[in-house]
């Protein structure tokens, strides 16, 4: 039988949803039913912003230290559940295990200690000539968060949020209930007081709606698909409140001149097969010299054989399954509209199991104009795409709505400089490992805003200038 999630975490306790039908929830290893939940409405919505309301003064007037503090605990917490969260993860995600533990879960775990870091060195209040510059939180902020990374893109935005002296109404993706269980589990036993963090779980068009609109809400973080943020940014203009927005990317991995060819197949791989290819980062367009492109179809022939594909559950798997039987066909049926449009199948990954939602990774030789070119697939799927010069090769980059995140190989200098003509967030130079204390975040229709280090932690702040009469 289905294990059934009908809790929401209001107000320090649970209390059961007030949505009427069950919506079910599949595992992606088998196409099966695991799980069902009874979603979150309006009003549980209202009871969640009345909670933090409530507990707002308290809370902002809590000392740094004592949010540190525990902030400490919750770590401690989760990391007391790192196990059961790296199964609940690679179950309900598909991430391979090994990946889950120490993508999904570790690093997210870890980062909390670099938040409390950075807050206990935090200018809170600061001087300019006879202004005292003040830092506040804007007050209740709404968390919405995908299934993708559940428990990473949580404390991305919920630490940050308390750190800064807000309370927090969190929508988690439904897609992931188990997950969200053991987050809460957390939470409670950390000892949050009453209505710092609520947590109400339903979909996206009632839960995620209500809250982008509500008056009683001062900000909205968000991550998800453009479609989706464009919606929360039109609802949450009726109360013109503060929007942050972490959305999708079709980030190019640039391939110099004299690169090593090795070495960048080997980095764009890793990156665009990273958690099944659902990865809103992702290096999902290779883009190389054409009197390199026959290498590098031999390097991806040779690389992609090394991605074994079946359960997550089952250790040494590098791809897993998609999170659903939709996202499965909608992945297919993106790949068939480029072959289609005249893109040419370079290499396809192993045989995939028969049951579950299993995509066999695809690389494919296109020309930017390729609808695989510009669209974001979320799925192991990536493109190759020719260049003559430098500087074609950038515009290439650039040829598209988003600008999320990229990737140059080659000569440090050269890379350094094209790096800087690429219009992303984020760009690493021959490989580069990821930073979790750099600002995270898009350019273009790639989101607004950062998350993570300084800058994520301020994102949650409010400038208030005091000018003071001196004379």
């Amino acid at each position: 039988m289905p294990e059934i999630f009908d809790q929401q975490y209001i107000g320090g306790s649970w209390r059961r949803a007030s949505g009427t039908q069950l919506i079910d929830v599949e595992d992606p290893n088998t196409g099966l039913v695991s799980a069902q939940i009874l979603p979150g409405t309006e009003e549980d919505v209202g009871l969640a912003l009345g909670a933090a309301q409530n507990a707002l003064a308290s809370w902002s007037a809590t000392s740094v230290s004592d949010k540190c503090a525990i902030l400490n605990r919750l770590k401690d917490q989760l990391t007391n559940r790192q196990e059961s969260l790296a199964d609940a993860i690679a179950a309900e995600v598909g991430t391979p295990l090994k990946i889950s533990r120490i993508v999904q879960v570790d690093s997210p775990i870890r980062n909390i200690g670099n938040f409390v870091k950075l807050a206990e060195g935090f200018p809170w209040q600061s001087r300019t000539g006879p202004s005292v510059i003040v830092r506040e939180p804007f007050g209740v902020v709404a968390c919405i968060t995908p299934w993708n990374f559940p428990l990473h893109q949580i404390i991305l935005k919920v630490v940050p949020a308390l750190l800064a002296g807000n309370t927090v109404v969190l929508k988690p993706s439904e897609l992931t209930p188990r997950t969200t269980r053991l987050i809460c589990d957390a939470i409670n036993d950390a000892g949050f007081p009453s209505g710092v963090v609520n947590v109400v779980n339903g979909l996206g068009a009632v839960v995620g709606a209500a809250l982008a609109r509500a008056d009683g809400v001062d900000m909205v973080s968000f991550t998800g698909s453009t479609e989706a943020g464009r919606a929360v940014s039109c609802l949450a203009a009726s109360t013109i409140k503060k929007v942050t927005l972490e959305l999708g990317g079709k980030s190019p991995s640039l391939v110099l001149p004299g690169a090593d060819l090795t070495v960048a197949v080997k980095g764009t791989l890793a990156s665009c097969f990273l958690n099944n290819g659902q990865t809103c980062s992702a290096l999902t367009r290779l883009i190389v010299h054409s009197r390199d492109v026959s290498a590098v179809e031999a390097l991806v022939k040779q690389e992609l054989a090394k991605f074994s594909v079946g359960s997550s559950l089952v250790e040494g798997h590098r791809i897993g399954p998609l999170i659903s039987g939709k996202q499965r066909d909608r992945v297919q049926e993106l790949a068939e509209k480029g072959v289609a449009e005249g893109a040419t199948l370079i290499a396809s990954g192993q045989d995939v199991p028969p049951a579950g939602f299993f995509v066999s990774p695809k690389v494919f030789l296109t020309d930017q104009h390729n609808y695989l070119a510009k669209e974001e697939v979320f799925g192991p799927v990536l493109c190759v795409i020719p260049y003559d010069e430098i500087d074609d090769g950038i515009r290439i980059a650039n040829a598209t709505v988003y600008g999320l995140a990229a990737a140059v190989w080659g000569d440090p200098d050269l890379a350094l400089d094209a790096a800087k003509k690429i219009r992303a967030g984020q760009v690493d130079i021959n490989g580069a490992r990821f930073n979790p204390v750099a600002p995270f975040g898009g350019f273009k229709q790639s989101g607004v805003g950062r998350e993570a280090g300084h800058v994520g932690l301020d994102e949650f702040l409010e400038y208030k200038s005091i000018q003071m009469n001196e004379g």
